[in-house]
């Protein structure tokens, strides 16, 4: 059965891999699918531009191993001819949908009226010629990563309706402005209130780290993304479906009780982490090759050692691994 937005809701909620660039690739995701079979994955977002020009780095970024899906290709420009191609090689391919980026608040990215940027006033029109221009090219689902606005709320909602309208299928909302790109506390109360003018489902992004705080955040929203919160933890997503799963079982604990039933980052077991580290740092040489492997798995190294004890001592070490061994004498040290 193809893959539709429309399933998830407030009672059966989805829990989706936010896409994060420089993470959210191959191997990660394959992780992630391997401890959390029912999540939702995107990809690290991708230029159009990119795609038009048939850049060999982005085609081998744009691939995906068969257990990734379902598996979501997100996207990011401004013409909206070539947002168009792009969805129609992501079909080809066997994406199960294809995501709009409106909500990256990077400078380099804005400058060029991508990203965030086409939540402007000025940019409107555009974002919504995307929208339609996609959704009415290809049968997989067209959806939209945004943020609550530029500087304030003021205008989420009718531009919401207006991506809904023009075709979008679901919508994720990231809880904070264009101008505060990642710093403060999310804000998701104006994501609560869009939900109530909005027929497609609406998820929330922002300052999930547990199961304590997705139980917090959800209110009445159809899923939540999980990013900076799963790096180190993709465990993370198994657990929150688990709580989905059987919510009577946990409906009268504490957040402390949850975060002692489902521990995070540094208080998981060490000996479970271990393989689905050697797993990870694997996937990453079959994918990148060893040198480029060995350079995109260090950061996942350190968020996985992050709180765990002896961890100070051969962090710097595995900041400058060269090979799989180094990696595995250095973990089954820990």
């Amino acid at each position: 059965m193809p893959f539709s937005w429309s399933q998830y809701n407030n009672e059966n909620p989805a829990v989706i891999l936010s896409p994060m660039s420089g993470y959210t690739d191959s191997p990660f995701k394959q992780i992630v699918r391997s401890v959390s079979p029912k999540t939702v994955l995107m990809t690290e977002f991708l230029s159009v531009d990119a795609i038009y020009y048939q850049s060999d780095k982005t085609f081998r970024m744009m691939e995906f191993a068969e257990e990734e899906t379902p598996v979501i290709l997100q996207v990011f420009g401004k013409e909206p001819e070539r947002f168009v191609h792009a969805a129609k090689i992501a079909e080809k391919m066997g994406y199960d949908g294809i995501d709009i980026n409106m909500g990256c608040p990077a400078k380099k990215v804005i400058r060029s009226d991508h990203g965030s940027a086409l939540v402007k006033i000025k940019n409107r029109c555009v974002a919504m010629d995307i929208v339609a221009a996609m959704a009415s090219s290809v049968k997989i689902p067209v959806s939209v990563k945004t943020r609550i606005g530029w500087d304030n709320f003021d205008d989420l909602i009718d531009f919401s309706k207006a991506l809904e309208r023009h075709g979008c299928a679901a919508l994720s909302v990231h809880g904070r402005t264009t101008k505060q790109a990642y710093l403060g506390k999310a804000n998701w109360d104006p994501i609560y209130e869009l939900k109530k003018h909005l027929s497609i489902p609406v998820f929330g992004n922002g300052d999930v780290t547990s199961v304590a705080t997705f139980r917090e955040k959800l209110g009445p929203l159809d899923g939540v993304l999980i990013g900076r919160g799963s790096f180190g933890d993709p465990w993370i997503f198994r657990d929150v479906h688990e709580y989905i799963d059987h919510p009577e079982q946990y409906a009268d604990m504490s957040d402390e009780e949850l975060d002692t039933v489902f521990p995070r980052a540094g208080k998981i077991d060490w000996e479970f982490k271990k393989p689905i580290i050697h797993r990870h740092a694997e996937l990453q040489v079959q994918c990148h090759g060893e040198e480029l492997g060995m350079l995109e798995i260090r950061k996942h190294l350190a968020a996985y050692i992050k709180g765990i004890d002896g961890a100070s001592k051969v962090r710097a070490k595995l900041m400058q691994v060269k090979k799989l061994e180094e990696i595995k004498e250095l973990v089954e040290g820990l």
